[in-house]
């Protein structure tokens, strides 16, 4: 059932990082009142509460009812309403109507939580993670899964919440600088043949020996020279785009990009507000509430549509001539030149949930010593925001779905996605890598997916 290679447990033993991750889970629950757990917005958004019993249903299908001696489920009908996608783990309930599930109430998930963590905890103390790789692997997926749901919990709340009429705050807002990053400046990034793809660190105490199947097989691609800009694209600069017209302009969509301007009315990025709605300002709902426009933030919340119109606005423009999206491989070779790897505490270069802001904060200005210019070097390549690419979602050269429910998690999804990479302040620091592929549909907009602009040089 694995969907990546056998290997040795990463840094810590798998019961104390199992304990770790849903203790996470749990604590981003803890702004929340009782009633915003149930409710489904829309149906890319899942109730809290869903949340909460899907990714503990994972660890009773793919490990306990397995691998475990004498399991029995903690609830007959529960496998039924909280799979996801998983076809051959069974029939599911429909999508759509997740928040139909007034029952169980949160106080029966979260005792489905208790007894599941008990019957993981039992088993991992006595499990011999050398004496059975294939297990110890799905319990990496395990981890990684629940992760990948604690992300969605915040951008699925952040949605939840901003369709409330009273446009509650999740949490108060954190201090957060506002100096001016500064103009795009560009960076070569590595051409000619370059190495894509997951590899193994060879760091006995690196969590960077984990990865998702559709991270490889690492494979070599030929790069034209190409820079990227040095950060991410800002508020200020979307505002520009959106002031000039940028949602009126035909030529500057793709096809399908303008058919949804016109069928979904969108006239800025989603989130903002214009003067006139609520205030004489422009605002953006955020996780801490109502909030006023700040241009040196990045832009956040946009679609593959919008990012790609926007790099053929800056072009157009003169805002950056040449621009486009890069390729998901030129984003990944400059990635690594700044990649400083994970360590046992799971830092990572770049603004993550673990931060706590839950919210994009601008670019470090560029300052060299005694207020010089610092030379041009590649700001905000991880966390912040999400990246789009120019790259469909399909399989690397060499590809295969492992067998088995688990080779649903990824591969059955590569057709009509684009790749988002780099992470953003709602992923934790250590889910993300130079190789992490994140895939969503061109028209998405409710997670934090920001822009970077690339040029052919």
């Amino acid at each position: 059932m694995s969907v990546l290679p056998s290997s040795p447990p990463a840094v810590g033993t798998l019961a104390a990082r199992f304990r770790e991750v849903r203790a996470q889970t749990e604590r981003l629950c803890e702004p929340l009142a009782t009633e915003d757990y149930v409710v489904q917005a829309m149906t890319d958004v899942s109730p809290t509460k869903w949340h909460l019993a899907h990714t503990t249903w994972f660890w009773e299908t793919f490990v306990l009812s397995e691998h475990a001696p004498g399991y029995t489920l903690h609830d007959e009908r529960y496998p039924f309403l909280f799979n996801s996608y998983y076809v051959q783990a069974g029939e599911r309930h429909c999508r759509a109507q997740r928040g139909y599930l007034s029952r169980p109430t949160v106080e029966q998930v979260y005792a489905y939580r208790e007894a599941v963590d008990r019957a993981m905890e039992a088993f991992l103390d006595a499990l011999d993670e050398a004496e059975h790789p294939a297990i110890a692997d799905v319990i990496e997926v395990g981890l990684h899964h629940e992760q990948q749901h604690q992300e969605l919990m915040v951008t699925d709340i952040k949605y939840v919440f901003s369709v409330n009429p009273l446009r509650p705050a999740y949490r108060e807002r954190l201090r957060q600088p506002a100096a001016d990053p500064g103009p795009l400046r560009w960076i070569d990034g590595p051409s000619g043949v370059q190495t894509v793809g997951f590899a193994p660190s060879g760091d006995e105490t690196s969590r960077e020996r984990f990865h998702f199947d559709n991270e490889g097989p690492q494979h070599r691609v030929y790069l034209e020279p190409y820079a990227l800009a040095d950060r991410l694209v800002t508020v200020g600069e979307m505002m520009r785009f959106v002031e000039d017209g940028g949602y009126e302009r035909p030529e500057l969509w793709l096809s399908e990009g303008w058919a949804t301007v016109q069928e979904e009315g969108w006239t800025c990025p989603f989130y903002w507000e214009p003067p006139g709605v609520n205030s004489d300002r422009w605002e953006h709902f955020t996780l801490a509430g109502m909030r006023d426009l700040d241009p040196h933030e990045p832009v956040t919340h946009v679609s593959f549509y919008e990012a790609d119109a926007f790099a053929r606005w800056a072009h157009h423009s003169g805002l950056a001539p040449g621009a486009r999206l890069p390729t998901e491989a030129e984003w990944e070779a400059a990635a690594r030149t700044v990649w400083s790897g994970t360590t046992a505490d799971g830092t990572a270069p770049g603004s993550f949930v673990d931060a706590g802001r839950l919210h994009p904060a601008p670019a470090a200005p560029p300052a060299g010593g005694d207020g010089a210019p610092a030379p041009p070097s590649l700001r905000q390549m991880y966390g912040e925001a999400w990246q789009w690419t120019a790259s469909a979602y399909r399989p690397y050269p060499g590809y295969h779905a492992a067998p088995g429910a688990l080779g649903e998690y990824n591969g059955k999804f590569m057709i009509n996605q684009m790749v988002l990479r780099g992470g953003s302040v709602a992923t934790p620091k250590s889910h993300i890598r130079p190789s992490y592929r994140n895939f969503f549909h061109p028209p998405a907009t409710w997670q934090f997916t920001g822009i970077r602009l690339a040029v052919s040089i």
